[in-house]
């Protein structure tokens, strides 16, 4: 029986400036759906009357509205989820918030609409009304834990493990479409092709090796694969994160370091020696309440983020990203007097002579 999959909205290709040299380039597709280390990520459940779309009903050519509702239990295995992968010890954190304007991740259940999330950053592009995740499908039947660990790990930044070009597979491309335009998914070609068959650049992916055990791995059955010969059986991943799941999103967010974040004072600068993908912290606890600006300086591409602590956790206040800009970040945020505030810069690359440094005025 053909398995339900996980179907991403299918987004365009990232557009960059042309001459960008390739390690650069790297860099920017590497992380440019990754949060900053040490982000809050707050979670919602959509639950009012209202809240649903219209969907249409396969086969029929017809429509109708579902609700984006789920009931509790449904809620506590995306809870539970949630709590696995915050259990690694990672630098992110969950909180669940009843206040959809506070939420960076909102959740819908809508039946139909099948299961699938926004990758990492793409999520802040979603409006208050709309969802960044949804399962389609029941997840307290035998399994389908599975599925709220994978929209968690997209959630995270992580890619679909079977599109890596590291697995070096061959597909038997006809037995794909045929198999997933059928039920119980109902897929077109367009999207079994982004979802499946369409390989990954090397630098958007989980790992340098494909991992066929990773929770971010479809499940396939016989007859779709070709080459590699052992997976002519098909592939089943155990529906668990993966040793090679954990060490790709400690990796990338690692534990929150217990030394003293550094302060950053207006009008001096602080140099930064960051390597790709490394991150620089700072308080600010300003005297004034006014507005400020923060930047970076130097030949760099970065992301820097504003948070504000509020009730002992960062609330994101402003960013930027500058990957691929010519100029650098800067942010204007109102700071208050007497608040306590997070400025987090996370480096994609650097190049030419000195260093890169932030600064507020």
């Amino acid at each position: 029986m053909t398995a339900r999959y996980c179907s991403l909205a299918q987004q365009p290709a990232p557009v960059f400036a042309p001459g960008l040299a390739a390690e650069r380039l790297g860099a920017l597709l590497s992380g440019r759906r990754m949060w900053v280390n040490g982000t809050a990520l707050h979670y919602c459940f959509f639950d009012g009357e209202d809240d649903g779309s219209v969907i249409p009903v396969p086969g029929s050519g017809g429509t109708r509205w579902v609700s984006w509702v789920g009931d509790e239990r449904q809620r506590d295995v995306v809870r539970d989820c949630f709590r696995a992968w915050a259990g690694l010890g990672i630098g992110v954190s969950f909180a669940e918030v009843g206040d959809r304007s506070e939420a960076e991740l909102r959740i819908g259940f809508q039946q139909g609409d099948g299961s699938w999330s926004a990758v990492g950053r793409d999520a802040l592009a979603a409006g208050l009304a709309e969802r960044t995740m949804n399962f389609g499908w029941d997840l307290t039947a035998p399994g389908e834990r599975a599925t709220a660990l994978h929209e968690i790990g997209h959630a995270l930044g992580m890619q679909h493990e079977h599109q890596s070009p590291f697995a070096g597979i061959h597909w038997d491309d006809e037995a794909v479409y045929a198999d997933l335009a059928g039920p119980p998914n109902h897929w077109s070609r367009d999207r079994t092709y982004f979802n499946i068959l369409r390989k990954l650049d090397p630098a958007e992916v989980n790992g340098s090796v494909w991992d066929p055990h990773s929770v971010m791995e479809y499940p396939f059955s016989a007859g779709l694969i070709l080459e590699p010969e052992q997976f002519r059986g098909g592939v089943h991943p155990s529906g668990e994160l993966s040793p090679l799941d954990k060490e790709f999103v400690l990796r990338w967010y690692p534990p929150a370091a217990a030394s003293a974040r550094p302060a950053l004072v207006p009008f001096r600068s602080v140099p930064l020696s960051l390597g790709p993908g490394e991150q620089a912290d700072f308080t600010v606890e300003q005297r004034e309440t006014r507005e400020y600006t923060f930047g970076t300086f130097g030949e760099s591409d970065a992301v820097v983020v504003v948070f504000e602590e509020r009730d002992g956790e960062p609330r994101f206040l402003a960013g930027r990203d500058d990957g691929g800009a010519p100029g650098n970040a800067t942010i204007r945020a109102r700071l208050v007097k007497g608040r306590r505030y997070v400025v987090r810069v996370r480096l994609y690359s650097g190049w030419g002579s000195g260093q890169t440094a932030v600064m507020c005025w």
